[in-house]
């Protein structure tokens, strides 16, 4: 990963740092993205002392702004010439419904519509970079969701679980139309489910959820595991020309059958150009 750059959302922990660490161990240079400062500073050390000759860098973001997505994408852009890799981890889960000040449902707006409008406005330089890959973190949660057009902002009705399954899914959608556009060029796409992960997510839900997070702790995997196969989409040769699959350790995985609906995918792609404003 010599000479490589790569962007990580929701680096300040879990997954998200692990990976981190990782890829700079193997020499890249490493954007960790975290919405607060103080946080994201820790996570830059954490990396700096796993990896100590590696490129640490951060910029700060809420991902659940579109208008802190675009100013993240714009200040990455004037700081770097390329860009190999792009991780969206970031990931959300909460059990009482809260609208953003974009007026999307918070779930929504972090999980799916800012890696879709943060890939979308990273393009052209990972176009330019070329070859490079955009890594996905969905879940097998994605079952559990569905889709529905007419109340997407869970207006109707709010199930913190079920409503995180269906920006899992989203992401699954997202991954595989995107894939489609990227025929042709030397950018790849792949999502992914990192397995049942020992870390804080979840961890600012009340009742039931959280008592059930807390209760499953001792079976769950540690987040240097969870990141294993973020890591081997980012960086290994196998998957070199791999793009719209979905992985579980390191292999490909069938998804639902939701998840494999491709009207379905160009639907929501259409849908998600016209709530975040992207062209094209």
């Amino acid at each position: 990963m010599d000479g490589k750059v790569c962007l990580i959302t929701g680096a300040t922990g879990g997954i998200g740092l692990e990976a981190a660490k990782a890829l700079a161990r193997m020499g890249a240079t490493v954007v960790l993205v975290g919405r607060d400062a103080g946080r994201t500073e820790a996570a830059v050390a954490a990396v700096k002392e796993a990896a100590p000759s590696a490129q640490v860098d951060w910029l700060r973001a809420d991902l659940a702004s579109l208008k802190s997505v675009r100013e993240l994408a714009q200040t990455f852009r004037s700081r770097y010439p390329r860009l190999d890799v792009l991780l969206n981890n970031a990931g959300l889960i909460i059990d009482r419904r809260q609208v953003t000040e974009d007026g999307l449902e918070a779930t929504m707006a972090t999980n799916h519509f800012a890696p879709f409008l943060l890939t979308n406005l990273l393009l052209d330089v990972m176009k330019a970079t070329g070859p490079a890959r955009i890594i996905n973190v969905s879940s097998d949660a994605h079952a559990a969701g569905k889709l529905d057009f007419d109340d997407l902002q869970s207006e109707r009705g709010f199930i913190g679980f079920r409503v995180y399954g269906t920006s899992k899914l989203a992401n699954i959608l997202f991954t595989r139309a995107l894939a489609k556009r990227l025929e042709g060029t030397q950018v790849t796409t792949n999502a992914l489910h990192p397995g049942v992960v020992r870390t804080g997510f979840g961890h600012n839900t009340q009742g039931f959820f959280r008592h059930l997070v807390k209760l499953g702790a001792a079976f769950m995997i540690s987040a240097e595991k969870g990141a294993r196969t973020s890591v081997y989409l980012a960086s290994s040769p196998e998957v070199e020309a791999v793009s719209g699959q979905y992985f579980y350790k390191c292999r490909p995985k069938k998804p639902s059958s939701a998840a494999r609906n491709d009207a379905l995918a160009e639907r929501l792609w259409q849908v998600s150009e016209q709530l975040t404003g992207v062209k094209g």
